[in-house]
């Protein structure tokens, strides 16, 4: 497997190649029309310093988050990710403790026993570099290294596997969405591109193991996906794989579902022809 955890050698933690994500036994603002509004736009405005307090150390610490209601919905890519009007919310997900190195999901950073708190002290806090909260927006890059170092403590503190899994497929998004506004002026800009579309696969692909490991076992709502969500999702991670046979299983199980919605019977639809056409 590819070094998913380049990057983090800035907060202490090095030699991560060979760590495993899942353990072998668990197999815009809104338009309104002015020009000069949207002229002025800055990222900066759409987000604020919220403050959190570490479950695992007990330290009150500021991040960026994004202000209710100021960023605009445009569409869904065929992987549920969300692509917004001028800005990425996708970026303020990952909240890191900048003390101690616990990092996670917002929807699953509050949520740490003391077992996991402990796993997380002796296996990231001893090694961690405290680094400074940026000033400003976060960059793409900032973004990616905070959601590796809260993928390294979902796989540390033993979290579901459906953690995991979402940790991957957030990561991934937030891998295409720095792909998406890349400069053309970046310096060998097409090797870039294709690093980048490289390592969002790899993210996907752990993704939809963790996913379709996690179906089999856990209980829904799951990652705040209802049942048919996430077997529309595992059906296009697995067309993104590759694996288009599987991927035809999934989406059948959508089509004959007496409860899903016709929403999502028609995105199913809509992969189910992607699948016929092999893309």
């Amino acid at each position: 497997m590819a070094n998913l955890f380049s990057g983090l050698e800035e907060f202490g933690l090095n030699n991560l190649s060979n760590i495993n994500i899942y353990d072998e036994e668990e197999k815009d603002e809104e338009k309104d029309g002015k020009k000069s509004k949207q002229n002025t736009f800055s990222e900066a405005d759409i987000i604020f310093d919220k403050t959190y307090t570490c479950p695992v150390c007990n330290t009150e610490f500021k991040s960026k988050a994004v202000k209710t209601g100021r960023v605009k919905l445009q569409s869904l890519d065929t992987d549920l990710r969300p692509k917004y009007v001028q800005a990425d919310p996708l970026k303020y997900d990952a909240i890191l403790c900048p003390k101690c190195g616990y990092a996670a999901l917002n929807r699953f950073f509050k949520y740490v026993t003391n077992a996991q708190a402990d796993l997380i002290r002796k296996n990231i806090s001893v090694k961690y570099k405290p680094t400074a909260e940026p000033e400003s927006v976060y960059t793409y890059d900032d973004a990616i290294a905070r959601h590796k170092m809260a993928l390294v403590n979902s796989i540390i503190k033993k979290a579901k596997t459906s953690e995991r899994a979402y940790t991957c497929l957030k990561t991934a998004w937030v891998i295409r969405g720095k792909a998406e506004n890349l400069p053309l002026d970046t310096p060998n800009y097409k090797e870039e591109i294709a690093k980048l579309k490289k390592e969002e696969k790899e993210f996907l692909s752990n993704a939809y193991e963790g996913f379709s490991e996690a179906f089999m076992k856990e209980a829904f709502p799951m990652c705040g996906m209802d049942e048919n969500t996430m077997t529309i999702l595992v059906a296009e991670l697995a067309r993104k794989k590759g694996n288009l046979d599987e991927a035809s299983r999934w989406v059948s199980r959508v089509l004959v579902s007496r409860d899903a919605s016709e929403r999502i019977k028609e995105r199913a639809r809509d992969i189910k022809e992607l699948i016929k056409e092999g893309r």
